[in-house]
């Protein structure tokens, strides 16, 4: 498969303002302008040499005026995850549309998945991730939006393949285990199998655990061409493959079973753009915004069968420090993913994946890491996948 892209357009700044269950006294719009102050100056680049904007939240015109860029030549509003935004920044240095692109990301707890934000006047009416509703979200019983949807996945995966809960925990401790050291996460505390399977159920088979965490924060990112990377003052991660994936059956009620969906079409085009597949990577980021969704991807991405990913896991236990580590060496989601640094949409993943590859994640560095997989997103309509490595 063609990718004249592969390995000529680089990350060479990130910031983030880090995640919290509750940022009171703050707006969407004031996080995505920290993180993305930060980038820029983390990049060794002024705000005058970035001519171009990709981002979910907020607006790119109301960024740019808040950041007081003084000249933008692309600039475009995307749907999360995260490597939306990545793919479209790609492709717009690539193209020569823009030289200097940046991606920013900001989510805002809203009271459709937070008690909080319910009980708070700022933040009633708000979307999902802090946007403003376009129309209103589905209630009635035949929706199976969301984490509906996935519940009734996740029952369909234990009964079809006759699994246990037991993987969907690795998962979630893992992750726990691995935001200890992440200063960024919103939850650090220890948890154990014990805790997992003590938690109250909310969407059998999924309990409290099993769903990413609703936060407020922000991540940001720079992106430019390699060639203007190299005489800049950061350590360049290439962005070598990315792309997405759907099937015409792309809904939570539609796809036709666990064989065929979005995740499968994105290791499918990932694999044939790709040099760098499982054997030659350091670091694994599948997506877990719900656990079942990290089942999935390891199994649809190769590293074992169909309905094996539970007995995967508890071979590639690191019983030392509590966490998934693939072969010894892999760490999973080193950042604490969804599920315990916050539900990001990717961005976390990507900024973590970023900072491994420069050699900047302090306590949790992975030693010598210089390729790293991710493959954010779902079944349905947003499955991702990307794949970075050192310059």
């Amino acid at each position: 498969m063609r990718n004249p892209v592969k390995d000529k357009v680089a990350i060479v700044g990130v910031g983030s303002t880090g995640f919290r269950r509750n940022i009171d006294g703050r707006s969407r719009d004031s996080l995505a302008v920290e993180a993305s102050v930060k980038a820029i100056r983390d990049s060794g680049l002024r705000r005058e040499d970035i001519d171009g904007i990709s981002a979910s939240s907020p607006a790119p015109p109301s960024m740019a005026s808040a950041l007081g860029l003084p000249s933008v030549t692309h600039y475009r509003s995307g749907h999360v995850p995260f490597v939306f935004a990545i793919v479209d920044a790609m492709n717009a240095v690539f193209s020569g549309s823009a030289e200097c692109v940046l991606l920013y990301h900001s989510v805002y707890r809203a009271p459709a998945i937070s008690a909080s934000a319910a009980r708070d006047p700022f933040r009633r009416g708000l979307g999902f991730g802090g946007s403003i509703p376009q129309v209103p979200s589905r209630t009635d019983p035949e929706s199976v939006e969301g984490a509906v949807g996935y519940a009734a996945w996740a029952s369909r995966y234990l009964d079809e393949y006759h699994a246990s809960r037991e993987g969907f925990a690795r998962v979630a401790v893992s992750d726990r285990s691995n935001a200890a050291d992440n200063p960024l996460a919103a939850v650090r505390d220890p948890m154990t199998m014990d805790d997992y399977y003590a938690a109250r159920m909310v969407r059998e088979p999924l309990c409290l655990f099993d769903m990413d965490v609703p936060v407020d924060g922000a991540d940001a990112f720079v992106i430019t061409t390699a060639e203007r990377a190299r005489d800049l003052p950061r350590k360049p991660v290439l962005i070598h493959a990315a792309t997405a994936g759907l099937t015409d059956r792309n809904e939570e009620d539609q796809i036709p079973g666990l064989g065929r969906h979005g995740q499968h079409v994105v290791v499918e085009s990932l694999r044939a753009k790709s040099d760098i597949w499982i054997p030659d990577v350091d670091l694994y980021f599948p997506y877990d915004g719900f656990t079942i969704i990290t089942l999935s991807w390891i199994e649809n991405t190769g590293w074992c069968g169909p309905g094996e990913a539970g007995d995967f896991l508890k071979q590639h236990w690191d019983e030392k420090r509590n966490r998934i580590l693939i072969n010894g060496t892999i760490p999973v989601n080193p950042h604490g993913g969804a599920l315990s640094e916050g539900g990001t949409q990717g961005s976390g993943h990507i900024r973590e994946a970023v900072v491994q590859l420069r050699g900047d994640a302090g306590a949790r560095q992975a030693p010598g890491a210089a390729t790293a997989l991710l493959t954010p997103g779902g079944f349905f309509f947003n499955a991702q996948g990307l794949v970075l490595r050192t310059d």
